[in-house]
């Protein structure tokens, strides 16, 4: 897919709509391999990433190549991390978008009619999100011909391996329940979504993902994330001699059971000698608080994505963790710096009564895919 495919003499200019701060980071990754420019640079190729930031006090502006839209959520701490992630995306040069799109009942309708002139006009949408609900009325008003799917989590491979079994757009987490009330409404848009994003004679869709892809679906172009921006903006970091540990919101998702993750965490870090745990963004104050008082964990809540934060340190010379997507991409953000990633299987047993009855293969899945991870069986519980 060439990055500059717009009309002639005229660089393609492309829309991102990002939900997550991963999100957000994946874009600037993306924008990175493909040499998008920032508004307060001339056009030049293979520009150093330190080169490519706007000068201070430049804004990025409507001539930047990329515009990021963040559909920002209600969650504190996810807005946290993606307004530190906004003011990155300005020092590459690159122009912002904030919108209150859950801002109460009329958000959406504001959002959209607001972004529907910039849909039609894109030559090119990146999405982080294809499941997301917002994501996809969006995609029934564009015309671009580029459509890219960047990075958001494990929830990509299940994005892939759908679209290449011609299935309907369901998280991996859900599959298996019956479709409610809401989702029989939205069935059309899903379904739209989901054609749209199917490669055709007048379609080009990409894929730029750090996670394994193992059904490929025809037509789909396939481009690796290796982390290249982090590592040439940040670090290599200073790493200490003790372990770290990453959270995850399996809990929250209603995959694991609250008391038998809490004493996993509890097992791991004694046995591994963790002091740190770094929370997932959608964990619960009271989960993190029991964590703290039961473990002995410092408890930190990262202001970026983890990537960053373990790329500027200090980092613990191992990192643990459950199945995330942090086992695929932690390795490629810290390559060459020594640190060890390890991960720990889900046992069967610590999965709820109302876990989709995928979750145990899928989680496996995602431990058994990494690469350059030790892997350590499930912890054996009291």
């Amino acid at each position: 897919m060439s990055p500059r495919a717009g009309q002639a003499g005229h660089p393609a200019h492309t829309l991102a709509f990002v939900e997550s701060p991963v999100q957000l980071l994946n874009v600037l990754e993306w924008a990175h391999l493909h040499g998008l420019r920032g508004a307060a640079e001339p056009a030049r190729p293979s520009v150093p990433p330190q080169a490519r930031r706007a000068p201070a006090g430049v804004p990025a502006s409507a001539d930047a190549e990329l515009t990021v839209v963040v559909l920002s959520p209600t969650d504190p701490m996810t807005r946290g991390q993606l307004r530190r992630m906004a003011d990155l995306a300005r020092d590459e040069g690159y122009r912002v978008r904030w919108e209150e799109a859950r801002g109460g009942t009329t958000a959406p309708f504001h959002t959209i009619g607001g972004l529907a002139g910039s849909l039609r006009r894109a030559d090119r949408i990146v999405m982080g999100d294809p499941f997301s609900r917002y994501v996809q009325l969006l995609l029934t008003i564009t015309r671009a011909r580029d459509l890219v799917v960047v990075d958001d989590g494990t929830a990509t491979m299940e994005f892939v391996a759908q679209l290449a079994r011609g299935e309907r757009l369901v998280r991996w987490h859900r599959k298996g329940g019956r479709p409610g009330a809401r989702d029989l409404l939205f069935a059309p848009v899903s379904s739209s979504a989901r054609r749209r994003l199917t490669p055709s004679a007048r379609r080009r869709v990409e894929v730029f993902s750090s996670m394994p892809v193992t059904e490929t679906p025809e037509g789909v172009t396939v481009t690796a994330n290796d982390f290249a921006w982090t590592r040439a903006r940040f670090g290599p970091p200073r790493i200490t001699k003790g372990a770290d540990m990453v959270g995850t919101s399996l809990v929250e998702t209603g995959v694991v059971d609250g008391d038998r993750y809490v004493e996993a965490v509890r097992t791991l870090a004694r046995a591994h000698g963790a002091t740190r745990y770094f929370a997932h963004r959608r964990e619960s104050t009271d989960k993190l608080h029991r964590l703290a008082v039961e473990t002995g964990l410092e408890i930190v809540r990262p202001d970026l994505p983890l990537e960053l934060i373990a790329r500027r340190g200090p980092i613990g010379r191992t990192i643990l963790s459950f199945p995330s997507t942090v086992v695929h991409t932690l390795p490629l953000a810290l390559a060459g710096t020594g640190v060890r990633v390890a991960v720990c299987d889900i046992d069967p047993s610590w999965l709820t009564e109302t876990a989709s009855p995928r979750a145990q293969g899928f989680l496996s899945g995602v431990t058994g895919t990494a690469r350059d991870v030790h892997r350590l069986a499930a912890v054996g519980l009291a």
